[in-house]
């Protein structure tokens, strides 16, 4: 069984300010959603009454997803979630919704595990300098929006030192390259 880090604690402040109390700064909910996309767990606290706010922020976290245009939920099943909540008695669709994402989220990791275990290129000599060199390809072309990073945008880096990161990743490549055809 792993250990889960304890939920990030944000306070909200009478002014409906957010306060992260680990960095001691006020945070967004931009700010929020991104600490989710990493993988982390928040709880969002009334500073003055105590309330339990996280639902209600993680719900305006997906609103405003959705209304810029970052459609996730169909139709459908925006329909079937406004019917459970008018329905009387105790719907399923919470708990269906919870076992889903919860396959998927163990699906994914398993799927993970196995391309990694089960392939054979991740023994060949330079596997991990390729890795490498396509995590920074990537890294280049998204201006560095990968999942899990946590650096600033393209914008942010001298361009030398992108000249000089792309020299090294031309070099890196074609050394690749030679290993690769001494082994045929």
């Amino acid at each position: 069984m792993t250990d889960k880090p304890a939920p990030l604690l944000i306070k909200r402040y009478a002014s409906r300010r957010l306060y992260n109390t680990e960095t001691s700064d006020y945070v967004t909910l931009e700010d929020i959603s991104g600490f989710i996309r990493d993988g982390r767990e928040v709880h969002i606290v009334d500073l003055k009454t105590g309330d339990d706010l996280t639902r209600q922020y993680l719900l305006q976290i997906i609103a405003e997803h959705e209304s810029r245009g970052e459609n996730v939920l169909p139709v459908d099943v925006l329909n079937d979630l406004v019917r459970s909540y008018m329905g009387g008695g105790a719907s399923v669709v919470p708990q269906f919704l919870q076992a889903s994402f919860e396959m998927l989220r163990d699906g994914q990791s398993k799927v993970l595990e196995n391309v990694t275990a089960m392939n054979p290129m991740t023994k060949m000599p330079g596997f991990e300098l390729m890795q490498a060199q396509q995590e920074a390809f990537m890294k280049a072309m998204t201006g560095g929006l990968t999942p899990g990073w946590t650096g600033g945008s393209a914008t942010d880096a001298e361009p030398a030192e992108e000249a000089e990161d792309l020299a090294t990743i031309k070099k890196q490549l074609a050394e690749l390259q030679a290993k690769l055809s001494k082994m045929s």
